[in-house]
C-alpha cells in the first residue's frame, strides 16, 4: 500500500487539536503557528509562537510537546521538529520535547512535577466553561435551575458547544454519555443538585468570562508582537 504525502494541510489540521491550556482554544485559530511545512521525503518543521517572551514555561512545554506528538502522528510525517520561538525557555523546551525528556527532566532542579495534574486542572476549567456556554441558552429560552439539574447530556440541543463540552468531560473520565448528568462536581463527577446550583453556575460563568477575557488580552499581544498572521488563524486582523 503507497503511504499518502502529508502536506502543510495534514499539519495544520492536526495542529488544530493542540490547545493553550489556558485558553482551551485551537494554537492555530490563536496565531500560534508561524510556519509549518514538510519535505518530499516526510521531515515535517513546525514553528511555534506566543505572545510575550515570559509566557508561562509549563504551558508552553505542554502546547510544544503536543504539538510534536500530533505531528508526529500524521501519515507520511518520517519525522518532525517543533521549535518554540522568541521565548526564554526555548532552547530548554525545544531541547526537552525534541528528547522526549519530559517537563522535570528539561528543567532539571528547577520543576518538581510532569504536567499532568495542571493540564487536568485546566481541563476542570474548560469543562466550567463550557458549561456556562450550554446553560445560558437554556436559561435564557426559560428553562429554570430545576430543570437544569434535572436534564441529561443528551437532552441539549446538538450544537459545537455540547460535543466541546462532553469532549473535555471524557478527557476527564467523567460522565460524558447521553445519561449523564448536565451539571456534574468537576472533580468527583456527581451530579449538582438544586440548592448547590446556583453557586455552581456563578462559578461556571466567572471561569468562562475569565477565559474569554484572557484570549482577548493574548490575541492583542500577539498582534502587537508579530506583524503576520499565523498558519491556520481565522480572526483577520
Amino acid at each position: 500500500m503507497t503511504q499518502q504525502r502529508a502536506d502543510q494541510e495534514h499539519l495544520l489540521a492536526a495542529l488544530d487539536a493542540v490547545r493553550d491550556p489556558e485558553l482551551d482554544e485551537p494554537i492555530t485559530e490563536l496565531g500560534f503557528v508561524s510556519s509549518c511545512t514538510v519535505s518530499a521525503d516526510g521531515e515535517a518543521q513546525v514553528r511555534l509562537r506566543l505572545p510575550t517572551f515570559f509566557c508561562a514555561p509549563n504551558f508552553a512545554f505542554l502546547m510544544v510537546a503536543d504539538a510534536y506528538d500530533l505531528v508526529s502522528a500524521v501519515e507520511g510525517v518520517r519525522r518532525a521538529e517543533v521549535t518554540l520561538l522568541d521565548h526564554f525557555a526555548g532552547d530548554v523546551i525545544n531541547a526537552g520535547v525534541a528528547a522526549r525528556a519530559g517537563f522535570v527532566a528539561a528543567f532539571d532542579g528547577l520543576a518538581v512535577d510532569e504536567l499532568d495534574s495542571l493540564r487536568a486542572d485546566f481541563i476542570r476549567k474548560a469543562v466550567l466553561a463550557g458549561t456556562d456556554r450550554v446553560c445560558r441558552p437554556l436559561l435564557a429560552a426559560g428553562r429554570t435551575s430545576a430543570d437544569l439539574a434535572r436534564m441529561r447530556l443528551g437532552d441539549l440541543p446538538s450544537s459545537i458547544e455540547g460535543e466541546r463540552l462532553r469532549a473535555r468531560r471524557a478527557e476527564l473520565g467523567l460522565p460524558s454519555g447521553d445519561d449523564s448528568p448536565l451539571l456534574i462536581d468537576v472533580r468527583t463527577g456527581q451530579a449538582i443538585g438544586v440548592d448547590a446550583l446556583p453557586l455552581h453556575l456563578r462559578k461556571a460563568r466567572l471561569t468562562r468570562v475569565s477565559a474569554e477575557a484572557n484570549s482577548g488580552v493574548c490575541r492583542g499581544m500577539l498582534r502587537e508582537r508579530y506583524a503576520t498572521a499565523g498558519l491556520g488563524e481565522e480572526e483577520e486582523r
